[in-house]
């Protein structure tokens, strides 16, 4: 595994830093699969498991799995016009129905034999390009979706539900939206994989669990406040909710550091409170898990996630999305090691398994099935 990770490494380096793009070999017996994405490291939590995998998926599937990025692909500079199998492609969250479509065509003129799928990256739950989308992909790959499919069909304020529910809960004044989502589109919808899929997170999930004794820091919550206005309103209520502590127990919830004092911090720390960012799952969420620190965050149930990790009172605490049980839960699990310590282990075993187990190439086997790759040639 750990080769697996440095040949991802190296790939990261040889395309981001040198703009090297290995051609698909000559072998008629290959299949072959095009990555189109973006330079940024939540996009690239999406493509990794299947060049950490990529040796496993050759000798099952006979596959050649290869990366394009966006830029190169619409300046024409690449050395992948050659027949493929299959095309899976991401774009920005801000891309207008017209530029999506231009985009298909030209991959479809391109690659006409290929068979599509978008990798939706963004982190509200929406699904604001199934419109456009539908008659032109295979599968639409989205890292969670809401649990009830016909919660797509209704308006929202603002663009998403957590926009609707927070502009409600502070009376904000946002435009109704409604993303046309066709009845059949559940079909194509795919959940595929988030943050714990990430180079950087998954050698901590397949180290030991982390020791639970003489964890000084009772609540880590360094929450970032800035941005839209809905965001500012609901960061900054869970950061209150976390200083009014500060008199009583030892929290941390101030100011930036490094990402290793901050690992360190949390691996030193007995609960993390982790509330919603412009989407419901974060980074945090699964730092929380790999650090052995209990993860306390709105209540998730609505949502699907693959694997199933967001396993109320058996992976993580749910709080309520107003945070008025916020002091209790603290409390309570404060108080109660054995049920923490209990929590964050399951939490942390659950996708230590999963990884140890290699299961993501069996998992994946219904979007390889609908681009035509899974069997093997």
């Amino acid at each position: 595994m750990k080769m697996a990770i440095w040949r991802w490494h190296l790939h990261r380096f040889l395309l981001d830093k040198t703009s090297l793009l290995w051609p698909f070999s000559t072998s008629k017996e290959k299949r072959r699969l095009l990555f189109i994405g973006e330079r940024d490291p939540i996009c690239h939590t999406q493509w990794f498991p299947y060049f950490f995998h990529s040796q496993d998926l050759a000798k099952r599937y006979g596959m050649e799995i290869r990366e394009l990025p966006m830029a190169r692909f619409n300046e024409g500079r690449h050395p992948y016009r050659v027949p493929v199998d299959a095309v899976c492609f991401q774009t920005w969250f801000d891309l207008g129905p017209e530029a999506i479509e231009a985009l298909v065509r030209k991959i479809r003129e391109t690659w006409p034999d290929a068979r599509i799928a978008y990798f939706d990256w963004f982190a509200p739950t929406d699904l604001r390009y199934a419109g456009v989308l539908d008659q032109c992909v295979e599968a639409y790959v989205k890292k969670q979706a809401l649990r009830d499919f016909s919660q797509y069909s209704q308006p929202t304020l603002g663009d998403t539900n957590l926009t609707d529910y927070y502009a409600r809960r502070f009376q904000l004044d946002y435009p109704e939206t409604r993303f046309q989502v066709p009845d059949n589109f559940r079909d194509k919808l795919l959940v595929g994989t988030h943050f714990a899929f990430s180079d950087h997170m998954l050698p901590y999930f397949l180290s030991p669990f982390p020791q639970q004794g003489n964890r000084s820091i009772d609540l880590h919550a360094r929450i970032a406040v800035k941005g839209t206005e809905w965001y500012t309103r609901m960061r900054q209520e869970a950061l209150d909710k976390v200083t009014h502590l500060e008199g009583r127990l030892n929290v941390v919830c101030r100011g930036r550091v490094s990402r290793d004092e901050y690992f360190k911090e949390l691996f030193n720390s007995k609960l993390c409170f982790s509330p919603f960012g412009y989407g419901e799952v974060c980074w945090r969420d699964f730092e929380a898990m790999f650090t052995g620190s209990l993860l306390l965050k709105p209540d998730m149930s609505h949502l699907d996630c693959y694997p199933e990790v967001f396993l109320p009172y058996e992976t993580y605490i749910p709080l309520a999305w107003d945070l008025s049980d916020f002091d209790e839960k603290v409390d309570y699990y404060l108080n109660h090691p054995a049920e923490r310590e209990a929590i964050a282990r399951k939490a942390f075993e659950l996708l230590s398994v999963y990884f140890r187990q290699q299961r993501f190439p069996d998992d994946m086997k219904p979007l390889l099935r609908r681009l035509g790759l899974e069997q093997t040639p």
